[in-house]
Order: structure tokens, then sequence, then C-alpha cells
């Protein structure tokens, strides 16, 4: 344990050789001699360096309110959607090489709500795809938005919970031609195909509790949980750029 220079200040040597304190000035010297070297060791210079804490209106109560984590888990989500072949002018199915998928992450528009231990998410993620033919031709893309939709099971989770969700990170991407699909028009059944994104985020929920200066908690809406007469209906808005990019 260090001590502040200067320490032995306060002591002054007697006749028969031996320290004594001088008490006169110790206190001040003491203080001085911590002040100058900047020792934190309360043991040895029993500084106080709490700092006041002004309110502009004083608090009536001790409690505070903070969000208790209901949990957190890591999930996948896919969005996916089959395109009628015909949406890129002159391509023959036997005659692509390759198909590119660009996803726009920016560009993600999604909606959250909470049900009894379940997590409802119903989003669209824009993308651009590509066409590479046998004669090297880069057929003009298109861009369009796919949906994506997922039910997590959340034990514990009630309504009024709060979903916080990582930033979206794409762990696979996905095509495949000759696969059946209604035509633009909705009438004929066409070779199409099919485009899948596999998305990645942690999910995690939170309540806002009260807790107390004893460390006891209770929640803000003790009835949050309980079960509803009749199922919820969400009417989720429609996203910002339906059907085309960011």
């Amino acid at each position: 344990m260090g001590n502040c220079s200067g320490h032995w200040n306060n002591w002054n040597k007697n006749d028969k050789g031996k320290f004594e304190r001088n008490d006169h000035k110790s206190k001040f010297e003491h203080k001085k001699s911590c002040e100058s070297c900047g020792h934190h060791d309360k043991s040895a210079c029993d500084c106080n360096f709490k700092a006041v804490r002004r309110l502009a209106s004083p608090l009536n109560s001790d409690c505070v309110l903070v969000n208790s984590v209901v949990g957190s888990k890591m999930v996948q989500k896919v969005a996916e959607l089959t395109l009628p072949l015909g949406l890129f002018a002159g391509v023959e199915l036997a005659d692509i090489v390759s198909i590119t998928v660009v996803p726009n992450l920016a560009g993600i528009t999604h909606n959250v709500r909470v049900i009894r231990d379940k997590v409802v998410n119903i989003g669209l993620i824009p993308v651009t795809i590509t066409i590479t033919v046998l004669d090297g031709t880069v057929i003009a893309p298109i861009t369009t938005s796919i949906p994506f939709q997922e039910h997590t099971d959340f034990p514990g989770a009630c309504p009024e919970d709060i979903v916080t969700e990582s930033p979206f990170v794409i762990e696979g991407i996905f095509t495949q031609t000759g696969v059946p699909v209604i035509d633009v028009a909705g009438l004929l059944l066409v070779t199409g195909i099919l485009v899948k994104v596999v998305l990645r985020t942690t999910i995690t929920v939170t309540r806002p509790v009260i807790m107390d200066s004893h460390g006891g908690i209770c929640d803000v809406n003790d009835r949050r949980c309980e079960n509803p007469t009749t199922p919820p209906i969400f009417n989720l808005p429609a996203p910002p750029t339906p059907g085309g990019g960011a």
C-alpha cells in the first residue's frame, strides 16, 4: 500500500532518538501532502472524492425505473420470393449462366410485436437481382423487395415488453431457377426464379420495472401478462418502400 510523499513530515525526532507525532500540524500537512501527490488511498489520506449531485427539483422517492431483461437469443429470419422469368426481358431458362442478388441491409423495413411468449416480426428487404446469360450479356437488373416473417418462441415475453434487435447480418443467399410461379398478370403458371436470403439477428426483450433501495422489484404493469379475452389483432403499417428499393 503506497503512501503520500511527505507522510513523515507529521513526526519529529525527540532527544532520545524516537519519533513523536507533531499533532499541531499533522492534519494540515497530511492533507496538503495528499493534494500534492494526488494519492487516492483513503486509508492513508482520508480524502473525500465524492461529487455532490445537485438536482433541479428534489425527488420524493428512492426507487428507480430500470429495464429488466426477459431474455435474449440469436434468431434467423428468411426472406423468400419467386419471380416470373418474364420480368427479365428476353431471358430463356437454358441461357442463364449466373444470378447475382445484392441485398440492401440499410433499406430493411420491419414491424415487431410481442404476444404471450412470442415475438412476431414482419418485414421487407430490398434486393437488386442481375442475370448473366451465355454470351456474357448482363441483363438490366431489377430492384424489388423480398418479404420475410418470423415468430420466435420467447417464454416469459408479454405484450408491452420492449424488443431490441441487433443489426441484421446476411448468412446466405440462395437462388433456384425453374420454380413454377403465377405470372405477373396472375393468370398463368410459368417458370420462375426463387430468391432466398437468410438473415441473422439477436433479439433482446426487456421490461420496465421499479426497483427500490433494497433491490426489491415490481412490474410497472402487473397485469401485462394476463391472457386477453380475445386474441390481439394488429394492423401493421405499410413499409415506406413497398415493392421497391430503399
